[in-house]
């Protein structure tokens, strides 16, 4: 991402290539957001009972 950014930025790419590289930049983003979405449904916290000891896992956002 860092290099299409950079590229796009000091505008020295043919149009047609400067719009190819903008498509990739969002696939990527795109791609990147989506296993940041299935990361985060993973994640859970950890629940403890009243002496303050683990017991298992919960949801982080339970629904």
């Amino acid at each position: 991402m860092e290099k299409i950014v950079g590229r796009l930025e000091r505008g020295d790419v043919p149009l047609e290539e400067s719009i190819a590289i903008y498509e990739r930049g969002e696939a990527l983003k795109a791609r990147c957001s989506q296993l940041l979405a299935e990361a985060e449904a993973r994640v859970e916290r950890i629940t403890l009972n009243a002496d303050g000891k683990p017991t298992g896992t919960a949801p982080l956002d339970p629904e």
